[in-house]
C-alpha cells in the first residue's frame, strides 16, 4: 500500500512537471509570486515586532507586521471550521486554475499570466494558513483616517489577477458581439 501511494504522488509530480512545462509564462508566475510573497512574509515576521509599523507616506502608506485569521477584512477570523473551510477552496481553487489552464490555448499569454498570479497568491496564502493558522500582513494604505486591512503579495497578485482576468474576459466578449452584430448585417 505504501509502493502504492509513493508511486501516485510520484506520478503526480511528474504530471504536475510535464504540465508546467508547457506553460512556461503560468508556471513562471506562480513560482515568482510564491517566491517573493514567501521571502518578503519572513522578512516581515523576522524584522517587525507584531504591531509594528513604518510610515512610507504620511497619511497614505506604511509598513506592519499583522496577522489575519480570518479571510477579506477579517472575514471567519473567529470561526472553528476557517482552516479546513479556507484549505478546501484553496484545494478547489488550485484543481479549478489547472483544469482550466489545460483548455486554453498557448497563445492566450494574458490568461497565463493571470491565472498564475491568481495560483501563485492563493497558495502562498495556504502556506501562511498551513504554517501559522493565519496570514501574514504587512502593507497598510489609508487616507488619512479612513484605512483598508493591511494586505501582503499574494493579496496583490490575486486581485491583479482577478483584475487582468476580468478585462481579457470583457475584452473576448465585446470581440464576439461585435463580429455576432457584423455577421447579422451581413
Amino acid at each position: 500500500m505504501l509502493n502504492m501511494r509513493a508511486s501516485v504522488r510520484g506520478a503526480s509530480q511528474h504530471w504536475l512537471q510535464a504540465e508546467m512545462k508547457k506553460y512556461p509564462l503560468f508556471a513562471g508566475v506562480v513560482l515568482v509570486t510564491l517566491v517573493l510573497d514567501q521571502l518578503t512574509k519572513v522578512y516581515f515576521e523576522r524584522n517587525y515586532a507584531l504591531g509594528q509599523f513604518k510610515v512610507l507616506i504620511e497619511n497614505h502608506l506604511y509598513l506592519t507586521h499583522v496577522r489575519n485569521p480570518g479571510a477579506a477584512f477579517g472575514i471567519f477570523a473567529d470561526s472553528a471550521w476557517r482552516l479546513p473551510f479556507f484549505l478546501t477552496v484553496a484545494l478547489v481553487a488550485v484543481v479549478g486554475i489547472i483544469w482550466y489552464m489545460r483548455t486554453l490555448p498557448a497563445s492566450a499569454t494574458w490568461m497565463h499570466l493571470s491565472l498564475g498570479l491568481i495560483l501563485g497568491g492563493a497558495v502562498g496564502n495556504v502556506i501562511d494558513r498551513v504554517r501559522l493558522g493565519e496570514v501574514i500582513d504587512f502593507v497598510g494604505v489609508h487616507w488619512y483616517q479612513y484605512h483598508w486591512p493591511a494586505f501582503n503579495v499574494a493579496d496583490s497578485a490575486i486581485c491583479v489577477g482577478v483584475a487582468i482576468l476580468l478585462i481579457v474576459s470583457l475584452r473576448e466578449e465585446l470581440a464576439l458581439r461585435r463580429q455576432r452584430k457584423a455577421e447579422r448585417q451581413d
